[in-house]
Parts: C-alpha cells; sequence; structure tokens
C-alpha cells in the first residue's frame, strides 16, 4: 500500500483533491485502531501523525484544542497538570488492539467515540467536543463549532465526526470542553452480589442523588482473588467532605451486600481496566460489546452464552468474549432487536471483520439517513471506504 505524510491541513486538503478517480485513503493518525472496525478497502495510506501538538489551552475557560494526532498521553498530563480533566474518561484502546500503550490520540478517540465509565454521568465524547476542523471527501477544510461552548444555532457538525471512523471527513483539530478534575474519587465495592442482584444493585445506585461517575460489575471469572463472588463497583466524585456523605450513604444503603471503601488509588486502577478492557488484554479472544436497556441488561447476559464478561454503564454497557462467528452476530442482534440497542464487534481477525457486520445493521430508514450524510461529505467515497459497512 502507498503511504503518504502530509505536514498540514492544507497538504491533506491538496491530497484529497488531487486524488484520482477510483483513489482511496485509509486514514491513520497513531494507528491504535487499525484492528477496530472493518478493515478499509482503501489503496493509500494517509498518515496525518504529523499534526500533532496543542493549539490553545484555557484552563479559566475550560476549552482545550488540540492537533488531531496529539495523544492523549499528553493531552492527559498537560490537563492535570492545571487539575483538570476530559470529562468522558476517554478509552485507550491501542493494547487490546495489539498497537502500543499511549499510541491513542485524540482524533482516533474522536473517531471511534471511546468513552469510559464515566459516561453514565458526563456523557460521551461527542457531548465534550465542541469544534472540530476537517478536510472532507472533496478536498474542501470544514470548520464546525470553535472554542466557545455556546457557539451552535443550527446542526451540530462537529458531534457528527464522533463515531464517524474518519468516514466523513479527514480530522486535523479539535477543541473540547473540559472539566476539574474532582479531589476526590472513592470507589465502594459490593463483594456479596450474584450477576443479577449486582446487576439491581448498580442500577439502585444509579437513581440515587449522589451523581455516581463509575457503575460497573466484575464476575467471579475476572474480579481477582480479593472478590472471590464477583463484585459491584461504585464510584462517586467530588470535594472531600462531600463524598464522605456519598459514600457514607452507599455503604448504609447496600449493607446487604458487604460493602468496603476501597484504597483509592486501588478503585482508580480497576475503572482504568474496566475503561480499556484491560482483562480482555493479552487473551487473543474474540470480543464483542453489547450495548441495551440497563433494565434488559441481566436478560440480555443471560440470553447471550458468555461466561467469560464484565458490565459498565450500570449495565448498559456488556462487554463478552464470544466467538466471531454468523451464528453469534445473529443471536445477539435478535438480544438488540428484543430489547433495543447494539451489538458491535469490538475485536476479531480481519477476515471476520471482512465477512461480518461489525456494526450493528441499520434499519432502512436510517440506513439511508447514513448515505445521505456520506453522499454529502465524501461523495466519490474516498474516506475510509468500507470501515463501518460494506458499501460505504
Amino acid at each position: 500500500m502507498q503511504k503518504l505524510s502530509p505536514r498540514d491541513e492544507t497538504e491533506i486538503a491538496d491530497i484529497v483533491r488531487a486524488a484520482a478517480d477510483g483513489a482511496s485513503f485509509e486514514i491513520v493518525s497513531g494507528g491504535s485502531k487499525r484492528n477496530m472496525g472493518r478493515a478499509t478497502e482503501a489503496g493509500t495510506l494517509l498518515d496525518v501523525s504529523a499534526l500533532s501538538g496543542i493549539v490553545a489551552y484555557e484552563p479559566d475557560e475550560l476549552v482545550l484544542t488540540v492537533r488531531a494526532a496529539t495523544t492523549l498521553t499528553e493531552v492527559t498530563a498537560l490537563l492535570a497538570s492545571r487539575n483538570q480533566m476530559l470529562g468522558f474518561a476517554p478509552a485507550d484502546w491501542g493494547p487490546l488492539l495489539g498497537a502500543e500503550q499511549g499510541s491513542a490520540t485524540m482524533a482516533g478517540i474522536v473517531g471511534s467515540n471511546s468513552s469510559g465509565a464515566r459516561r453514565v454521568k458526563a456523557g460521551a465524547v461527542r457531548d465534550h467536543l465542541i469544534g472540530a476542523r476537517f478536510v472532507n471527501g472533496a478536498g474542501e477544510i470544514i470548520k464546525a463549532g470553535g472554542r466557545v461552548v455556546k457557539n451552535v444555532t443550527g446542526f451540530d457538525i462537529a458531534k457528527l465526526m464522533a463515531g464517524a471512523f474518519g468516514t466523513l471527513g479527514v480530522l486535523t483539530e479539535l477543541t473540547f470542553r473540559v472539566v476539574p478534575a474532582p479531589q476526590a474519587a472513592p470507589v465502594v465495592a459490593l463483594r456479596d452480589c450474584t450477576p443479577e442482584s449486582g446487576l439491581q444493585a448498580l442500577r439502585d445506585a444509579a437513581s440515587l442523588p449522589l451523581e455516581a461517575t463509575g457503575l460497573a460489575y466484575l464476575p467471579s471469572s475476572i474480579s481477582g482473588p480479593q472478590f472471590p463472588n464477583g463484585v459491584a463497583l461504585i464510584r462517586v466524585e467530588g470535594s472531600h467532605d462531600a463524598v464522605a456523605d456519598k459514600t457514607a450513604r452507599l455503604m448504609k444503603a447496600f449493607v446487604a451486600h458487604d460493602p468496603i471503601m476501597l484504597a483509592e488509588d486501588t478503585g482508580a486502577a480497576l475503572f482504568r481496566e474496566i475503561d480499556n478492557g484491560g482483562v480482555f488484554r493479552g487473551t487473543g479472544s474474540d470480543l464483542w460489546r453489547l450495548c441495551v436497556p440497563t433494565s434488559a441488561s441481566a436478560e440480555a447476559l443471560s440470553a447471550s452464552g458468555a461466561t467469560n464478561w464484565y458490565a459498565d454503564w450500570a449495565g448498559g454497557l456488556l462487554w463478552l468474549e464470544l466467538p466471531a462467528t454468523e451464528s453469534v452476530a445473529a443471536h445477539l442482534r435478535a438480544i438488540t432487536a428484543k430489547h433495543g440497542g447494539h451489538a458491535m464487534l469490538m475485536r476479531a481477525a480481519v477476515q471476520s471483520r471482512k465477512t461480518l457486520a461489525v456494526f450493528e445493521p441499520e434499519p432502512p430508514a436510517r440506513a439511508g439517513l447514513t448515505r445521505s450524510i456520506k453522499a454529502a461529505f465524501d461523495p466519490k467515497h474516498v474516506l475510509n471506504p468500507g470501515r463501518m459497512y460494506e458499501d460505504l
């Protein structure tokens, strides 16, 4: 495959605009997500890793603008120096997908909408993305949104880039709303609960006025010797006084589940692994992510047949170790058809990702809308063709 390495946004636009009929590009910034989604059908690798660095950081305004290939590691360190963070807890899935630790870039995180456990309170990546610059499939430089939080009166084009896997534009610059880091983020572990009672406890915790920022369940197969019967994890955040009150209420509300307070570094490490799919990092197994309403999580889990799994987002997200086969795909999508939601093949061999529907098949009306948007942004299908759906 031919490789092109543009140095800036203008060169990207020139390359795309000059593309011959039938040409197409696989877009790479850090490469941590190349094994996620369908294998692209592109003929040229467009490496945009040169577009890296901080463009503007205004801590008092809680706004950060970076070039697209800036690493998550750099952004996290910069924000931490001012006691701030990205509110959606961006996930680094690189090592899970065979890439190096720390290779995740902000473009990859936006393109894959990689949100961690804090999504239950803070929302997804797209909820924190307030501006973007990108090159569309016609080689035009587009600016959407800006560096002001309330700057959209019409359609918010920047948010379309989140979860589009580079099929609509080559991201060059991204602007995020950031949030203050909490003084404390303790985790309460409920040690005496089955998967069913643990998932119910997480839903109960979500309904309490405590603004939990982490609601996960680890079954006995992966919870380790400290929790031989599985464990439900509830994280709260805030000032020291506020979290003392919140954890006291949790300990009282769930006394029947034998709750304990985890050391803060232990709880933080657990949720990093939950965010990043770390428990499956070295297994090499096929992985699915099943999103369903939290009220249906126990039933969906049982129906899935998975024996190695864990739950996040109060059960709204199930990580499932299941084979990448047509029968499994059909079975999981029968579950989503019954309960709502979607099933995504998170990790599998290239051939499986070529032959299976990696993403939930869209109903006709939505598929038509998807095609219309693709036609508007990339009419010649030159950007990451086939990355999400075979003919797009």
